[in-house]
């Protein structure tokens, strides 16, 4: 199997690449409506709703947030209580062994460290990326200046590759659309 999720076992791909946003953007939209479907469109930037163009899911990422918040959350007052409850208990300034306004900057910063740390694990292990990992790009270009819209030859069935390059170029790809092989 592959080490990047976006490339199958023995994938074939016709690239197209663009100059601009909105160049990107009206290509999607029109290479859909002659009926191609787009596997993905790599950018240097983040451009907004170009996920619900292509027709990607909304991301469950927030739920992982406050999963790890709730965790960081949960871990903390178990640790404060723990320790001042239990293993070493003393009064501070004349207050109960377990008080809860002294819980709160500890308990804050716990959540906040434990969800930054298992948010930076999910990106790593959703992109499967991290040492080790093999590096596969489309088009280096795209980490740059440039757009890159890719069409994945198998959900385009009855298509030849000379099709899908002709209805790229005829919505502003760069000189000739490459076809991209990759093996697993």
């Amino acid at each position: 199997m592959s080490n990047n999720k976006l490339i199958k076992e023995s994938s074939r791909y016709v690239i197209g690449v663009y100059d601009h946003e909105n160049a990107i953007l009206n290509a999607v939209q029109r290479v859909q409506e002659d009926g191609l479907r787009v596997h993905e469109v790599f950018s240097p930037h983040p451009i907004h709703h170009l996920d619900v163009y292509i027709g990607h899911p909304r991301t469950r990422i927030p739920i992982a947030a406050f999963c790890f918040a709730t965790l960081g959350f949960s871990l903390a007052i178990l640790m404060i209580t723990f320790m001042l409850g239990i293993d070493w208990p003393m009064i501070i300034g004349g207050k109960n062994y377990v008080s809860i306004p002294t819980m709160v900057p500890v308990t804050f910063e716990a959540t906040v460290l434990i969800a930054a740390l298992g948010m930076v694990a999910t990106f790593f292990i959703s992109n499967n990326m991290g040492p080790g990992k093999e590096e596969f790009s489309f088009d280096r270009r795209s980490t740059d200046d440039k757009y890159v819209l890719v069409v994945d030859m198998d959900k385009n069935e009855g298509k030849s590759q000379e099709e899908i390059s002709q209805i790229l170029l005829k919505y502003g790809a760069e000189a000739s659309p490459k076809m991209v092989e990759k093996a697993a």
